[in-house]
């Protein structure tokens, strides 16, 4: 369990990302993102695993069943971590893997995996999840002239709109 500790803590200050502590073999990681702002990854190693959950995207507004498709179809390419919902209908990214295979490769490798998943499928999610709110979002902004150019990547939902 320590070489564990100390071999995640070793990786995290390698790849100089932002980082806690908050308990005793308890990690919370910040990654930063492109669509989504960040990605934060709790670490928690037991006494024969790794665990590792990420907060995605919260419950979609509607297409409950297209989002749920995409995610199940996504999991089949995941490395180490799959696309999970909880009791809310939040979307996460959970996985564990054993102590052995805790090793500054796998942690990259494994980091790299979430943030691809959470910040690589952020603005599908938001369109397949979010596109009534998003359109009602941005008829608000524009009649009321405020910047709509942090939906530009919803431009495609928006169109037409004015």
């Amino acid at each position: 369990m320590s070489d564990a500790k100390t071999t995640i803590e070793q990786a995290l200050r390698e790849a100089g990302l932002e980082w806690e502590s908050p308990a005793d073999g308890s990690y919370v990681v910040k990654l930063p993102g492109t669509r989504k702002l960040s990605t934060t990854v709790s670490l928690l190693v037991g006494r024969h695993s790794l665990s590792v959950n990420a907060f995605v995207v919260r419950c979609p507004d509607e297409n409950h069943e297209a989002v749920h498709r995409w995610l199940l179809e996504r999991n089949t390419r995941l490395y180490g971590v799959a696309y999970a919902i909880d009791p809310l209908g939040d979307v996460y990214l959970v996985g564990r893997l054993p102590l052995p295979a805790v090793t500054p490769e796998e942690i990259d490798r494994i980091l790299g995996t979430v943030l691809e998943a959470a910040d690589g499928s952020f603005n599908t999610l938001l369109e397949m999840g979010f596109a009534s709110a998003i359109r009602k979002e941005y008829a608000w902004r524009t009649s009321r002239g405020e910047s709509t150019r942090n939906l530009d990547a919803f431009a495609r939902l928006t169109r037409g709109e004015n």
